[in-house]
């Protein structure tokens, strides 16, 4: 097993080379990542946001759509990757910034956002539970975070985690392990935070609303 800067760096390496074909039509793998903008997109529709992080951002291209949807809100993207956050930030993206940081230990003061996204990237993570509080803790009061990553069920997803990633690895990506429902659920309720949507979808798909109550912060 590798070291959680072992995977980080892997991630970085393999994001590096990513962000110069990211935006385009023509990359590979991660053409899949546009699946979950639609999603997330009808979330945030539904009761509205006007401070927005999202974690793992990439190039900033879910940043980029909700800006020319909701342009009067304000975006923060966030990304371990410094090319990622070049990229994002040459967008000239008004009311957005991008920052590297890392998802375990987010550079942000408490309850800065009402909103929290993170689409195709908790997969990377060595330390999941630290993303779910870091979350919980910049979120206001009565904030949500939708998540958006890959499950399966349990003995595809033993293959997934003890086949597929380990090679992923191998061939220079950062890959660290998917998790089931339950442990997601477990994740959020460490945090505090407060699953009012959790499900399995479609394209081995997880989805996640989970909110911070509105009484007071999350422990």
């Amino acid at each position: 097993m590798k070291s959680d800067a072992e995977y980080k760096a892997l991630s970085v390496k393999e994001f590096t080379k990513a962000a110069e074909v990211y935006d385009s039509g023509h990359a590979g793998i991660y053409e899949m990542c546009k699946d979950d903008y639609p999603p997330i997109l009808d979330e945030l529709a539904k009761d509205g946001f006007e401070r927005l992080l999202d974690v793992g951002c990439g190039t900033g291209p879910m940043v980029e759509l909700l800006a020319s949807e909701f342009p009067d809100r304000s975006y923060t993207g966030l990304d371990l990757t410094p090319r990622m956050i070049e990229v994002a930030n040459a967008k000239g993206i008004g009311n957005a910034r991008f920052v590297v940081g890392d998802a375990e230990d987010l550079p942000f003061d408490d309850g800065s956002f009402d909103t929290v996204i993170c689409a195709n990237s908790f997969h990377h993570y060595p330390n999941p539970q630290a993303f779910f509080d870091g979350a919980a803790r910049v979120l206001c009061p009565g904030g949500k975070l939708v998540l958006r990553d890959y499950t399966a069920p349990a003995p595809v997803l033993w293959l997934m985690n003890h086949t597929e990633m380990p090679l992923a690895n191998l061939v220079g990506h950062g890959d660290v392990r998917a998790y089931t429902l339950d442990e997601v659920r477990a994740f959020c309720e460490a945090s505090g935070l407060v699953p009012v949507k959790l499900e399995a979808q479609k394209k081995f798909r997880l989805h996640l609303v989970a909110r911070k109550p509105a009484g007071g912060a999350a422990t």
